[in-house]
């Protein structure tokens, strides 16, 4: 099958197009590196013609307000009425969870956005909503002014390995199209300044982390459930501490703090797949100080 991947260079485009390739399938990777700009349209219809499915991974380069908008409204346009014209069967989009609950943020608005131009389409669409990656979790903290502290919400998040998020990707363009929306998490749900802590710690970043409620995340203030998906969600299998006992070595090599750049891991082979949903009550709060 052809599959265009619009956003295939990046941190999840990247692994999704390994693994789209490893099972067997013709795979175009559209960005801006390889003349692709969903933004002005140059290259866009030659990249999709002839594809079945198109996937669309694509992330703003700025988060501010204004920007942030018009790079997700005018990018799904363009993408939208090209595959019209193309006849693609399928779209599928990969958002975030809690996109609906933090409005109040320009970016998960502009997500929000995405997500209703791609429902009122008549193209058949997925819609995965993602919880954060380990990889981002370095970008977190908001540094205090002395640089010595940071400030990290305490709010619940299930962070998941970006190998299954690819691999998700990939088991939802091989089936049909489900015309809404599905989330997928990790196995595992923290407090975020304690998992923040853990990988400052794994860096070699001696700055305190202070737990703190009004401590924004992309611009919005987080309520304990805000980044947690809810039941029937895609559950992942990979456990922070296997992710943080591979990365910890790159991370202290590399320095990480906050504000770096973020790493790319092959926790899971190209042959990965995502199990079975979880079942009912099964959440359960853990501590890393345990």
């Amino acid at each position: 099958m052809r599959i265009a991947v619009i956003g295939g260079t990046g941190l999840v485009g990247a692994k999704l197009v390994t693994t789209l390739r490893h099972r067997g399938h013709e795979v175009v990777v559209a960005s801006r590196q390889r003349g692709v700009n969903t933004l002005t349209g140059e290259g866009l219809s030659q990249a999709i013609a002839g594809s079945r499915v198109v996937i669309d991974v694509t992330n703003s380069p700025t988060l501010d307000g204004r920007s942030v908008m018009d790079f997700f409204g005018t990018s799904s346009r363009n993408l939208l009425a090209t595959e019209q014209a193309e006849r693609v069967k399928h779209h599928i989009v990969l958002s975030i969870v809690g996109t609906d609950r933090l409005l109040n943020s320009a970016y998960f608005r502009a997500k929000m956005l995405q997500e209703d131009l791609v429902r009122r389409s008549p193209i058949p669409h997925t819609i995965l909503r993602s919880t954060q990656f380990f990889d981002f979790l370095p970008r977190i903290p908001e540094p205090h002014l002395d640089g010595t502290v940071v400030r990290v919400s305490p709010a619940f998040v299930q962070p998941v390995a970006a190998d299954e998020v690819a691999a998700a990707i990939a088991d939802l363009a091989q089936a049909g199209p489900r015309n809404g929306m599905i989330e997928h998490a990790g196995p595992e749900i923290f407090h975020l300044d304690q998992i923040v802590r853990q990988v400052m710690t794994a860096a070699g970043d001696q700055r305190a982390v202070i737990a703190d409620s009004r401590a924004r995340y992309f611009g919005a203030e987080l309520s304990n459930d805000s980044l947690t998906p809810d039941e029937g969600a895609i559950i992942g299998v990979t456990r922070f501490d296997e992710w943080l006992k591979q990365h910890a070595s790159r991370l202290r090599a590399e320095g990480l703090s906050p504000t770096s750049s973020l790493l790319e891991g092959d926790a899971r082979g190209p042959n990965f797949r995502t199990r079975a949903q979880r079942a009912p009550g099964t959440r359960n709060i853990l501590s890393l100080n345990r």
